[in-house]
């Protein structure tokens, strides 16, 4: 730093040869005596060791030089003026630098210090170099602090002792010398100070490392040019980037103490290979977990593959991506990999695929469809050579070989390429897909992956990814699934779970084929609000909510299931005939809100679809919730599928269906009912038929009450005094209850019915 170059100051008085005219006897302010024509002064053109020089006798107790010129002066500006004197003869006297510091005004700043160190001159004939720092802080090193109220100074030197002696006094000079305080002033150090050359090609890691040891807390400033380091480095200290950096994509930048989006987009010149260095090197550094993308959005063009950039396979840390927007640009790299291929499953070996024709052209993660073949199925690895391909979930369609159908998708962040991955969170994220890519691939095993307060806008074909079991404890909190039109794609799915205990609370799903799509149990169903299309035909009434395994052992508790149902199915079971397996059940579906605004009848808000014969239903609850069509009735709210299985109606075990509000249904749904049977005609067998009430169909398996309201009445109207017996599961598909009497009577009877043995 130096203003006289950068500002234009001019500092350096005039020489002596110009004149002692220039120069004053007193202060040198306008008017002061000049040392011109004086009789102790006169310029000496030539001496042994300066080219010209004043030669002065000391006359007075104080004799003063000072220049005329006014030397400027700012605050934050150091000067140090330097003068070489030498005793000619007589009295040796004492020198020092001096000067007079003036205001803007004029007028004389008398709290400025404007005399500097005494140096006494012992010898004649010597040559002593007599100097001082001015500057406006007290600072280490200032002889002269003037502080910030001079504009501007008169400078020269002082002789003060003894009177009588002849002195001579080279040319006075004045420089910039704040870059002596340069480090001290600031908290920054630059590369360049160091040798970093930045010309893009020669390797500058030693000069970085040794800028940053000296930078000991103070920024570290990269300044303009593009710097090659051909090694991980790490910044110890903060940094600031003028210049940008050029690295091998493997190599690692660590800013440890600016680790965000800003600082690694101006470390290499744009945001996406900011966004990916900086995501890289989060899985490498103890000191942070988050990396913040400050809000910015980054335009990506392919899929990001997190474990080959990060270079690992398996990482266990708590680690955060949060605050930016992920947006998908227009191109090829986001398009589907499909294959067609013929393959042959075995029961026996319910997760594999063999004998699969080119199988080297089907990528893992490709989710597989075909006859018999479950939704979200996906091909979890493959053995080329042998021609095996291992599967996320069985088939249910039973052994044979058949065509099938491989659909890699393209996501915007792919974790597939981990083995493992736990506890890794992504926040405050706006997935922009554009019906371009994906947003998020799954890793192949892992636990505890978190999504909270992110949005999904678009995706192509879905937007969170299970291939495997990389979603064990997976947690969705506070998202937007927006498929983005009125009549989204069939494809767009919000989300798959291929393990247990996932968490999906107080998200928003809009347009999309399925919210959720769940293998594995106990998972909790929370606060959510899904619609599809609201706008289209029925076709596009699909389940919100897909449970493929029949023991769900899960809650659904205070959603708003907006034109969507609940399908519960065992899609994934490669024996699909019911056997010595759980059968559907589990699940309590409590307080919830279900809306169809449609004109189907055909409507249901609960399907079970069973694969195969003998199931049953064994342990499903639903309570308390709103059933509400407001566009004409649908018949009622729940159905069996028997497109490819039935119930068997007459095993159901703890199926309560009570407490809820129908509103636009033509047919409520209760088990257990409470049902008036009023017989105005005597007879032996009273017939009472609440079949209708029966939930999926079900029979009249039991009777948990029986009360006689008034007397029994034979024909003749006489009171009768009798107990009857009763016997359910009675008439065509034993959905009726018959009370048994001694003898033909009439009357009212109140029953309490049931659809199910409760224990």
């Amino acid at each position: 730093m130096n203003k006289a170059i950068t500002e234009g100051l001019v500092l350096m008085p005039p020489p002596f040869s110009a004149g002692l005219g220039l120069w004053s006897s007193e202060d040198g302010t306008p008017g002061d005596d000049s040392y011109a024509g004086q009789p102790n002064a006169a310029f000496v053109p030539a001496d042994q060791d300066f080219e010209g020089c004043l030669e002065v006798q000391k006359t007075t107790a104080l004799l003063k030089l000072r220049c005329f010129q006014q030397i400027p002066f700012q605050p934050g500006l150091y000067l140090r003026v330097t003068a070489r004197v030498k005793a000619i003869s007589g009295p040796l006297p004492t020198v020092r630098i001096a000067g007079w510091a003036a205001s803007s005004s004029g007028s004389n700043v008398t709290g400025a210090d404007q005399q500097g160190p005494d140096v006494a001159l012992t010898a004649y004939g010597q040559m002593v170099e007599v100097s001082a720092i001015i500057g406006s802080g007290n600072r280490q090193g200032v002889d002269m602090v003037w502080g910030t109220a001079p504009a501007y100074g008169h400078l020269g030197l002082d002789l003060t002792g003894p009177t009588g002696g002849v002195v001579r006094i080279d040319d006075i000079s004045i420089e910039d010398v704040t870059a002596v305080f340069h480090a001290a002033m600031f908290d920054w150090v630059d590369v360049r100070d160091f040798g970093a050359v930045g010309d893009g090609v020669t390797d500058d890691w030693n000069a970085f490392t040794a800028a940053d040891a000296a930078a000991n807390g103070k920024t570290l400033v990269v300044s303009p040019g593009s710097y090659f380091i051909g090694s991980h480095f790490t910044f110890d200290n903060p940094v600031k980037f003028e210049g940008s950096l050029v690295m091998p994509a493997s190599q690692r930048l660590s800013c440890t103490r600016d680790y965000n989006l800003n600082t690694y987009a101006a470390a290499f010149g744009s945001e996406l290979e900011g966004f990916r260095r900086a995501l890289q090197v989060l899985f490498y550094f103890t000191d942070h977990n988050t990396l913040d993308l400050n809000g910015r959005r980054i335009d990506l063009t392919e899929p990001i593959d997190v474990a080959a950039l990060a270079g690992l396979t398996t990482f266990g840390q708590r680690r955060v991506l949060s605050n930016g927007l992920l947006s998908a640009a227009s191109g090829s790299g986001w398009d589907s990999v499909t294959v067609t291929a013929v393959g042959t499953y075995d029961t026996a070996n319910p997760t594999r695929l063999s004998g699969v024709s080119n199988i080297a052209a089907i990528p893992v993660g490709a989710r597989i469809s075909g006859t018999g073949v479950g939704r979200e199925v996906y091909v979890a690895s493959k053995n080329t050579g042998a021609g095996t391909l291992e599967l996320s979930q069985p088939l249910w369609g039973g052994n044979g070989t058949r065509s099938y159908t491989f659909k890699r998708f393209k996501y915007l962040l792919d974790f597939g390429g981990f083995a493992e991955l736990v506890r890794f969170e992504i926040n405050d994220i706006e997935f922009s897909c554009g019906y371009q890519a994906s947003a998020v691939n799954l890793p192949y095993v892992g636990a505890l992956f978190r999504l909270d307060r992110c949005t999904f806008m678009m995706p192509r074909n879905k937007a969170v990814t299970s291939f495997y079991s990389g979603c064990q404890g997976l947690v969705i909190d506070g998202c937007l699934f927006n498929g983005g039109g009125l009549t989204p794609p069939e494809d767009i799915i919000g989300f798959n779970v291929n393990a247990n205990d996932s968490k999906i609370r107080n998200n928003r799903s809009a347009y999309c084929a399925h919210f959720g799509v769940f293998a594995g149990g106990s998972h909790i169903i929370i606060g959510n609000h899904m619609f599809p299309d609201a706008n289209g035909s029925p076709s596009y009434m699909r389940a919100g909510l897909i449970f493929t395994t029949p023991n769900v052992r899960g809650f659904i508790t205070g959603n708003y299931i907006d034109h969507h149902f609940i399908e519960l199915s065992n899609e994934y079971d490669p024996d699909p005939d019911f056997g010595s397996s759980y059968t559907f059940g589990g699940l309590t579906i409590t307080g919830n809100l279900f809306l169809y605004s449609e004109t189907s009848p055909a409507f249901r808000f609960i399907t079970v679809s069973p694969k195969g014969a003998g199931h049953s239903l064994n342990g499903l609850v639903v309570t308390n919730n709103v059933f509400r069509s407001s566009e004409g009735n649908i018949d009622r709210v729940e159905r069996v599928d028997t497109t490819n299985g039935t119930l068997n109606t007459g095993s159901f075990r703890n199926v309560v269906f009570e407490n809820n509000t129908f509103t636009g249904v033509a047919q409520a749904t209760l088990s257990p009912l409470y049902v008036e049977h009023n017989q105005t005609t005597a007879a032996a067998t009273w017939v009472v038929d609440a079949a209708d009430y029966m939930p999926f169909d079900g029979r009249t398996r039991n009777v948990g009450a029986l009360v006689l309201e008034g007397p029994l009445r034979n024909a003749a109207n006489a009171v009768q005094w009798a107990q009857p017996y009763v016997e359910t599961e009675q008439g065509a598909g034993n959905r009726l209850v018959n009370l048994q009497w001694p003898s033909a009577v009439k009357g009212k009877a109140m029953l309490t019915l049931r659809c199910d043995n409760p224990v």
